[in-house]
């Protein structure tokens, strides 16, 4: 169906592909996979209509064609459902799928009509909810089916889905998984972008790898395994994800007593971390993990509970207070609440210890190049300087800066909040190697995750959440997935 060849772009001295090659027949669901900055994104945009190739050619059923905007991709039969959602939250869902589409009768939108046309969309993805529902009653993990839908909503030859699970949970992501396959069965064509490889062993025909903006290789049915995969993407064998350790436990730094959130107030969660633990946090979205996680930071305030620091009790819903007392948080949503998108990655790095550089009230702007410089490098932040602007890196690059002007700051507690969302293998691999060097240095560390194999491979001890109550905690002795989940459906 679809035909790209020789495809070359660059961003005037970057060249973010070249001569790369990607072909896709309906009835087909081909994995595109590469670590950030690989090249991914700018294919796939250059197919949407995004941004135009410098050389190549794109053939539809043996066709050049030529994509210049959204809309001719759309005319095409293409449509893209981006990782980073393009949903309105002044409208309710009918209002989104359907956004300058709308059924009209004479001169006015045709509401009924826009509700009747909405609700066999949401069912098909077994989303139970209204098509008069406001967008922004709906968690991250339903807007990311709400674009699904709207994507289908447009009869489309080819799916484009960009990371398409990192905001589901489990039940969403097998029905979404579940849904490709029977889009497929109807002649399909779907590109599947992920950094989930478990996801790619169970729904893809083929798997195409880019690596530094090149065809990396090619991986038939046979072929797709996990360490193929990470091969092709890094171009090394990557033997093990999760780095090796031996926990060393202190005493206990952090105790929560009874905690509960303004968004549950009738939860209750209780537990401890050791120096030297790492304690995952599991649990379905809309849980009540990231709720506890500000709480603890300060940034949400608490209906009840207790926490202490050492023994001591931690002022809660005072921010300062908790950086004061060092608990940091290294939030979910990196670039809403964890970066200025604008600054650059010195501005970034030295946002939250502007005293390290100044002096009788001025910045040491030479003193602060030097120490971000040095930052750079022990956290492999892919990026020209630290005059780059940060909102320019990749994501893996982009949570790396979060994550180094927290933890450069020795963090008696720390807490992650998804912190490999979105990221690649070898990126990864690079996250676990830092936050397992933090435990080892006496860090007590929260690790809220959606991502089962992640719990597993770094966890000492696994806590689930459930509306706002802690359901339990498993020792290593008890880890499985279904162990997981089973504490984080019950009954209460």
């Amino acid at each position: 169906m679809l035909t790209l060849s020789a495809i070359s772009k660059s961003f005037g001295p970057v060249q973010a592909l070249k001569e790369v090659d990607f072909e896709i027949e309906s009835g087909e669901v081909v994995a595109l996979i590469g670590e950030n900055g690989a090249g991914k994104s700018t294919l796939m945009n250059l197919l949407g209509g995004m941004l135009q190739p410098d050389s190549g050619s794109i053939r539809i059923d043996g066709q050049a064609v030529s994509v210049h905007n959204a809309k001719e991709a759309e005319r095409l039969g293409i449509s893209f459902v981006h990782q980073e959602l393009n949903l309105l939250d002044n409208l309710d869902i009918a209002g989104n799928l359907f956004l300058g589409r709308e059924p009209s009768q004479f001169g006015r939108i045709d509401n009924k009509a826009l509700y009747r046309m909405s609700k066999p969309l949401l069912d098909q993805l077994g989303l139970d909810i209204e098509p008069h529902t406001a967008l922004s009653l709906l968690t991250n993990g339903q807007r990311q089916m709400v674009e699904i839908a709207k994507a289908l909503s447009m009869d489309a030859r080819l799916l484009i889905l960009d990371e398409p699970t990192s905001s589901l949970t489990l039940q969403e992501t097998d029905t979404l998984l579940s849904l490709v396959r029977k889009l497929k069965e109807q002649g399909m064509a779907i590109i599947f972008i992920t950094h989930r490889l478990a996801e790619v062993e169970q729904v893809a025909d083929r798997v195409i790898a880019l690596r530094d903006g090149e065809n990396a290789g090619k991986l038939e049915p046979s072929e797709i395994n996990r360490d193929r995969m990470i091969s092709l993407m890094i171009g090394r064998e990557l033997s093990e994800v999760y780095p090796a350790r031996t926990p060393q436990y202190g005493d206990t730094v952090l105790k929560v007593d009874g905690l509960s959130t303004e968004r549950w107030p009738q939860g209750n969660a209780s537990f401890e971390i050791r120096s030297g633990e790492i304690l995952g946090m599991a649990g379905l979205v809309g849980a009540g993990r990231s709720e506890l996680a500000q709480a603890l930071f300060g940034v949400d305030g608490a209906s009840s509970g207790a926490v202490s620091i050492d023994g001591k009790p931690l002022l809660l819903g005072d921010t300062k207070a908790a950086i004061q007392r060092g608990v940091f948080l290294a939030p979910e949503d990196r670039k809403a609440s964890g970066l200025v998108l604008e600054m650059t990655i010195r501005e970034n790095m030295s946002l939250n210890s502007m005293d390290r550089f100044s002096k009788r009230s001025r910045i040491d702007f030479k003193e602060e190049r030097s120490r971000t410089s040095e930052w750079l490098g022990e956290f492999g932040v892919k990026a020209p300087n630290t005059e780059h602007a940060v909102g320019n890196l990749s994501g893996g690059n982009q949570q790396k800066v979060v994550l180094a002007k927290w933890m450069t700051l020795s963090p008696k507690v720390m807490i992650f909040d998804e912190p490999t969302r979105g990221i690649d293998m070898g990126a990864r691999h690079e996250i676990y190697v830092a936050i397992a060097e933090l435990a080892e240095q006496g860090c007590a560390i929260l690790m809220i995750s959606s991502d089962m194999e992640e719990l597993l491979g770094m966890s000492d001890r696994i806590a689930v959440m459930r509306e706002g109550h802690l359901s339990g905690i498993l020792e290593p002795s008890d880890f499985s997935e279904s162990a997981i989940m089973n504490l984080a459906v019950q009954d209460s």
